[in-house]
């Protein structure tokens, strides 16, 4: 049996499979990309020998643990011998101690080859937060609402640059209207911890396009070291007209079903007002799409010039655009951070 860091342990997890020995109700609250799940104890069982270790000591604990999992064993090497068709395994639990030596244990008696995640879960944890702090070489792309910025990401993405889809990774694309057509959002851990999976695919060393965002998508939030980073960060600002603005937003939103786009306008209600919030309405209910949308804009226009002072330090290089053709605007932007040496 091997032990390794988390940092060395996240490195070898493309050579062998990852189970979580954890709780379902510790998993789903956040786990190692990609880990499978293989719990010793469920939810209500890990809750009675937490209670006797409280009440009676770990002796007792050991022992109702031992009582619940004996007629398991087989079954949980099973799962494994499944999930690890190389027999290669990386096994982790919440610190690294009992519960992961001991599932490592069984996993080689049925042949096997199991490293154990030093410090477990919560290890892995702040490698992952300490990963967001050194990012030097990080581009964000600054714009106002339906200038584009995500398709920009993409084509960028195409065109051979190095990204963060930060709103693809949270389901959510930002507004009251993100999370149209996407699925459920990810807790908060286990979307930073994909951000850091798709982070280490990068090369730190050159440039990295990212969206400016607030410390939240949706319901997640951004790991703060990497939110402080993107404040300090080059930014590239978009300048479009509202025409080309409108026009993206019909696009990205008009194949909605209009119970969906009402109920998100009405979540507007109070920053809208009643009367705006009527008038989106009714526009809406008139499939005058394109009105619904400049008039949104209007208050979506206002919490920009907000957030950009608070959320950028830096003054951004502006880019106008002319059009909605993502190819040619990610040109633009990459020939910008080269002649800048971005």
């Amino acid at each position: 049996m091997e032990y390794l860091k988390p940092e060395d342990f996240l490195f070898a997890t493309g050579e062998m499979s990852i189970v979580d020995v954890r709780s379902p109700g510790e998993f789903e609250a956040g786990h190692v990309t990609g880990a499978i799940s293989i719990p010793l104890f469920a939810d209500d069982e890990r809750a009675i020998v937490g209670t006797i270790y409280k009440q009676q000591g770990k002796k007792g604990a050991i022992e109702k643990g031992l009582e619940i999992v004996g007629p398991k064993m087989a079954a949980l090497a099973k799962k494994a011998e499944v999930a690890a068709p190389n027999g290669k395994l990386g096994v982790y639990c919440w610190r690294g101690g009992m519960r992961s030596n001991r599932m490592a244990w069984l996993f080689e008696q049925v042949g096997l080859n199991c490293t154990v995640l030093e410090g477990g879960y919560k290890a892995y944890r702040n490698s992952v937060l300490v990963g967001f702090s050194d990012l030097n070489n990080l581009i964000v792309l600054d714009g106002p609402t339906g200038s584009g910025k995500t398709n920009i990401l993409h084509a960028l993405r195409d065109a051979g640059e190095q990204i963060l889809d930060l709103e693809g990774l949270a389901n959510h694309k930002g507004s009251a209207f993100g999370n149209i057509g996407l699925p459920e959002q990810p807790s908060s851990q286990q979307f930073q911890n994909d951000l850091y999976y798709e982070l280490r695919k990068l090369d730190l060393e050159k440039r990295i396009w990212i969206e400016r965002e607030g410390m939240t998508i949706g319901r997640v939030y951004l790991p703060q070291p990497l939110w402080e980073n993107m404040r300090g960060s080059t930014a590239i600002s978009i300048r479009i007209p509202m025409g080309l603005r409108v026009e993206r937003l019909v696009e990205d939103y008009g194949h909605a079903s209009r119970t969906e786009l009402e109920k998100s306008i009405h979540k507007l209600q109070q920053k809208l007002g009643g009367q705006h919030m009527n008038t989106a309405l009714e526009l809406l209910s008139e499939d005058r799409l394109a009105e619904v949308a400049e008039l949104l804009l209007q208050y979506y226009d206002k919490q920009y010039r907000f957030s950009k002072e608070k959320y950028l330090d830096t003054k951004p290089f502006p880019v106008e655009l002319n059009s909605n053709d993502m190819i040619k605007n990610a040109r633009l932007f990459i020939e910008l951070a080269n002649k800048e040496k971005l």
